[in-house]
């Protein structure tokens, strides 16, 4: 799976989860997260996780988890795409 198609995926995956009123082609890669969208809470951030540990098929660890993660859609892409190796 290319960067691309992850970036694509992440940013659905955001968009229902917080309910956004955006469309993928609105979220730029560097659309920060924390602190800039309202509905990014604690509660947003589990549920993100949960989603991308079931897309991607892997597990994070509490250890990985800090709040550059989620500073933009880029630092979660790189995330993202760090755990899958």
């Amino acid at each position: 799976m290319s960067t691309q198609n992850t970036a694509a995926i992440i940013k659905q995956l955001l968009i229902e989860t917080l309910s956004l009123d955006m469309t993928i082609e609105q979220m730029s890669d560097d659309l920060l997260l924390l602190g800039n969208i309202p509905e990014f809470d604690s509660m947003a951030i589990v549920s993100i996780i949960t989603a991308v540990e079931e897309e991607f098929a892997f597990i994070v660890d509490d250890d990985d988890l800090s709040a550059e993660v989620f500073e933009s859609i880029d630092s979660l892409i790189e995330f993202v795409e760090d755990k899958r190796g």
